[in-house]
């Protein structure tokens, strides 16, 4: 072979590993616009100092909790965001970054990451997402102090049904009411009567 034909062959060889490379930076970038499309929330972290332990314990309370967790270069999740205008995210995107997409509910990775790091000390929360709406870390603390899905459904109820309790004890009453007038009625014309 010629030194010309090696060339070509090199250039060629090049030319394709650049192109799959570029691919799968699509691959991955269409990923977390997947990911941000569908979540109703997301936990941006700075996740150094984790042991590998730490890691792993952490990633099976997520798998756990219907949660999505995921290393991510800034640049990526940058480019998923830029394209789906959401905007905000600019200023957190530097250093390790992970993120944990709440898929099901909103607060299940903000009340993840805060239990691990009270109890670890260790990772530390850069911003977050509710509604593809970037809210600061304070906003993180206050989504992880919401009460579960299935308390607030509790609630709701119980504040729906309170109404309704109070309308049939008010009738009742009324009714109970009515009823000792009738029958008050009815003896005094049965003493009459007599």
């Amino acid at each position: 072979m010629t030194d010309r034909g090696a060339c070509s062959a090199e250039r060629e060889s090049e030319v394709e590993n650049m192109t799959k490379a570029f691919e799968s930076k699509a691959v991955v970038i269409a990923e977390i616009k997947n990911l941000l499309e569908t979540c109703q929330s997301a936990v941006i972290v700075d996740y150094r100092g984790l042991t590998v332990e730490e890691d792993t314990a952490l990633r099976k309370q997520f798998r756990e909790s219907g949660v999505t967790y995921k290393v991510l270069k800034n640049t990526y999740i940058k480019r998923a965001a830029d394209e789906l205008g959401i905007t905000g995210l600019d200023a957190d995107l530097n250093g390790p970054t992970a993120v944990a997409f709440g898929i099901t509910d909103p607060a299940a990775p903000a009340k993840i990451i805060k239990k691990f790091m009270a109890e670890k000390k260790k990772m530390t929360v850069k911003c977050g997402l509710v509604d593809k709406q970037v809210i600061d870390a304070k906003g993180v603390d206050a989504l992880a102090e919401l009460p579960s899905k299935e308390v607030l459904i509790a609630k709701l109820l119980g504040s729906m049904n309170a109404p309704i309790s109070g309308l049939v004890s008010v009738l009742g009453g009324t009714v109970r009411k009515l009823l000792y007038a009738l029958n008050a009625v009815a003896d005094a014309k049965g003493e009459t009567a007599a």
